[in-house]
């Protein structure tokens, strides 16, 4: 079984899928943590350097590599990872793969992501919450579809990391 992750970043992915991969003993694929080691570069100097185009056909390559692979594993997907070519179709198509969406509101995200903006290669540019709120607004809007084709949607707001693990681990069931 492969567990993917989606949402907006600031979600939650990479530490919730840490809490999966522990609670279940599997392995942990972060796609961040993957795209950095195979390019040898920070996700914000690919973005950089090389452009986002670039980086989200890195990350349907690497989606390819994660779904091809026959082990188990807990997947923790880049926030526009869903919404890119056909990588949500591909992850649909495979029988034992389960897309679960950590849903957050745009307010919960603003506050999150403001915090950690410089961070964020694709927020960095933002300067005040009403500009990031809006860029989140539009963006949730744009990618809410592949979002909510997910198997499995948990609310991730004013909930401890390790109970959504748990929340999602009774939804699988």
């Amino acid at each position: 079984m492969k567990i993917f992750l989606s949402g907006y970043m600031g979600s939650g992915k990479s530490l919730i899928s840490q809490h999966l991969s522990e609670k279940l003993q599997i392995p942990l694929v972060d796609f961040d943590d993957q795209i950095s080691l195979i390019e040898g570069q920070s996700i914000s100097e690919i973005f950089e350097r090389k452009g986002e185009l670039y980086f989200r056909k890195l990350e349907s390559r690497v989606l390819e590599d994660v779904l091809n692979e026959p082990a188990s594993l807990i997947v923790s997907l880049g926030g526009g990872t869903p919404c890119y070519g056909i990588n949500t179709e591909l992850i649909k198509s495979f029988p034992d793969a389960k897309m679960v969406y950590l849903k957050a509101s745009v307010g919960f995200l603003t506050e999150r992501l403001f915090l950690e903006k410089d961070t964020r290669p694709l927020i960095n540019h933002l300067t005040n919450k009403d500009d990031l709120e809006d860029f989140i607004r539009k963006h949730l809007f744009e990618r809410g579809y592949y979002y909510n084709q997910s198997d499995i949607i948990v609310d991730v707001e004013d909930k401890d990391p390790a109970a959504i693990a748990t929340e999602i681990l009774k939804k699988l069931e």
